[in-house]
């Protein structure tokens, strides 16, 4: 029977000394990584852990933690990020626009009351033009006037009438005709000069650039009228009706020569009404 070796005696073999054995620390992990590297047995290399990512009761164990994960979002391919080109999205857009505007144009112009549709410029309906009760009118301007007045007897839509003062002294009585063709003439009834009413109803008064230049005479309703204006405007025809006292009268307008002859006729044949009301 063998004699069992003293624990404190040391082996042959051993250069030294035997001791207790050695208890490991367990916050001391810098030892665990050496005998890792000299044994190559223990556990590989730990990264040292986030305190601040680490839970509390770990951080206060002194094991090692585990990395932290970082998740990454996918990346979408061109075929996800893919919209219409702007040429594309602006030619579709205006396509939209017409189809919805055509229509809407269309219907405005088929119910309007002033204007008719037509594949040229719009025309302006002379039926819907504004009537005014001239029989009345004038003898309203007939009761404060201080010269007859005239109603002539036309086929035209009145659709104006008013009263004001004449440049150089005097008063003008207006009143405004449509005729069939949605042309216009003026009948201008005054005591005041022929320079006076032309001057104001051509506008030249305000402007300063002096009254049109008479370019002829014409004979229409048994009067000899004086026309005014430039070659191709609208011309300013000026006659003194018979009697006293001494009435001008003017006309103007887009009408034809012929609606303008129709005019002064009626003017000459239509009974005035006296000033004053009487």
């Amino acid at each position: 029977m063998s004699a069992r070796p003293d624990p404190g005696t040391p082996s042959p073999d051993s250069s030294e000394p035997a001791g207790p054995p050695a208890v490991p620390d367990p916050a001391d992990t810098s030892g665990t990584a050496d005998r890792a590297t000299a044994g190559g047995t223990g556990p590989g290399p730990v990264p040292a852990a986030d305190p601040a990512a680490a839970p509390a009761g770990a951080a206060g164990s002194g094991r090692p933690q585990p990395p932290p994960v970082t998740r990454r979002i996918p990346e979408a391919g061109p075929q996800a990020m893919h919209k219409p080109a702007r040429g594309d999205a602006s030619v579709r857009d205006l396509i939209w626009a017409c189809l919805i505007l055509v229509p809407v144009a269309l219907l405005i112009f088929s119910v309007s009351g002033s204007c008719s549709f037509s594949p040229g410029t719009p025309a302006e309906d002379a039926a819907s033009a504004p009537t005014v009760d001239a029989p009345a009118r004038i003898a309203e301007y007939a009761r404060g006037s201080t010269f007859p007045l005239r109603l002539p007897d036309v086929p035209f839509r009145v659709n104006s009438t008013d009263r004001g003062p004449v440049e150089g002294g005097g008063t003008a009585v207006r009143i405004g005709f449509v005729t069939p063709d949605a042309d216009f003439l003026s009948l201008v009834q005054t005591d005041g000069s022929v320079e006076g009413v032309l001057a104001t109803e051509s506008g030249s008064a305000g402007r300063g650039d002096g009254p049109p230049t008479m370019r002829g005479t014409v004979q229409a309703g048994g009067l000899t009228w004086e026309v005014y204006g430039a070659e191709g405007g609208e011309p300013f025809r000026i006659a003194t009706l018979p009697g006293r006292p001494e009435v001008r009268v003017l006309v103007t307008g887009s009408a034809s020569d012929e609606q303008f002859r129709t005019l002064a006729e009626a003017l000459v044949a239509a009974p005035p009404v006296a000033p004053g009301g009487s």
